[in-house]
């Protein structure tokens, strides 16, 4: 059976979710938030020990201001309600993104970071202002500043993944077929699965599911 070490998520569906429930895409963000508990709890009990969420993609931007400000008020609560338990349960947080945000947002991102800096449980990556495309370009200018020589281990080192395994699961909810810059270096060989259920309803068990046809699939990696 394959091992599952790191799952990597797009949480795809909870503006549709939202106006389709509650004719709020705010509403479907906030239902979300308990889904990423969830998830959260069940790859510790499943011991998996590294899960990517994508929160907020460098197109992101081209939202509404207002549903901007909510996602990031609603991250910000989040964060000072959880951090604490995030610590208890040794869980280490990680973002990965450009901390491009208020005063306010990217210290408390910067406090709980340091805090769970040591844990070992799980480690979640939250992906903010991530653009897969713009960490390639500062990678490939990484190495050209420090004059290394372009080879596929310098470039991983370059990457905000660069201590972190790359992923063997990658889940997108919400129906929707495409990567939308995710992780496009790190998910060569990584199983993909694109579930039709918008984030919101996505439950343990849709997840349960997903890691076991995963532990059962052959793989290859470009062998016979």
């Amino acid at each position: 059976m394959n091992p599952v070490n790191h799952v990597a998520i797009i949480m795809d569906g909870n503006g549709r979710w939202g106006i389709k429930r509650k004719n709020s895409r705010n509403a479907g963000h906030k239902a979300g938030l308990s889904v990423v508990e969830l998830v959260i709890n069940e790859s510790i009990k499943q011991k998996i020990k590294y899960l990517t969420l994508y929160a907020f993609s460098t197109e992101n931007w081209s939202r509404p201001q207002k549903e901007i400000k909510y996602l990031f008020s609603l991250l910000e609560s989040f964060l000072n309600k959880q951090s604490d338990e995030l610590h208890k349960k040794n869980i280490k947080l990680k973002v990965i993104g450009r901390k491009n945000f208020s005063l306010k947002l990217n210290t408390l991102l910067s406090n709980v970071e340091k805090k769970t800096s040591s844990n070992k449980t799980l480690q979640v990556n939250l992906a903010l202002n991530y653009g897969s495309k713009t960490e390639l370009l500062n990678a490939f200018r990484k190495l050209n500043k420090k004059k290394y020589k372009i080879t596929e281990k310098n470039l991983i080192k370059c990457l905000q993944t660069k201590n972190i395994p790359d992923p063997d699961i990658l889940i997108r909810t919400g129906n929707t077929k495409r990567l939308s810059n995710f992780l496009l270096w790190q998910i060569a060989y990584t199983e993909i699965f694109f579930e039709k259920k918008l984030w919101p309803d996505f439950n343990k068990n849709d997840y349960i599911k997903i890691i076991k046809i995963f532990k059962n699939i052959k793989r290859t990696f470009g062998n016979v």
